[in-house]
């Protein structure tokens, strides 16, 4: 066992040795974030009536790929929920006017088969 040291000029060493690498570490400067470079989408989003606004709002955050996972033959209240869900839970920068639209596209892409 290692005596500590007697002297308040030993003591002050020992408590800047053991300050100085947090010290040095806040010394530096902050480096940038790696980029990050999306693989290829490897699927597309279905046709359907209001397209363009699932494409400009729903790929902003997620790849068509993950959309066309979601469950099929979903009702328009399921597919409300989704939308309100990543409003809120997830901060979806979708503005009132097009949740109806996206909600329609969806419904109607990925929803319940038409009636015949």
């Amino acid at each position: 066992m290692t005596a500590a040291p007697k002297s308040t000029a030993a003591r002050l060493d020992l408590a800047l040795a053991a300050l100085a690498p947090t010290a040095f570490a806040a010394a530096q400067p902050a480096s940038a974030p790696p980029a990050y470079v999306p693989p290829p989408e490897t699927a597309r989003l279905l046709d359907g009536p209001d397209l363009a606004s699932a494409q400009r709002y729903c790929l902003a955050c997620h790849s068509a790929d993950y959309l066309t996972t979601q469950p099929r033959g979903m009702p328009p209240a399921f597919w409300e929920a989704e939308v309100a869900k990543m409003r809120t839970a997830y901060g979806a920068t979708i503005p009132d006017d097009q949740v109806k639209p996206i909600v329609n596209y969806l419904t109607t892409a990925y929803g319940p088969p038409a009636r015949r």
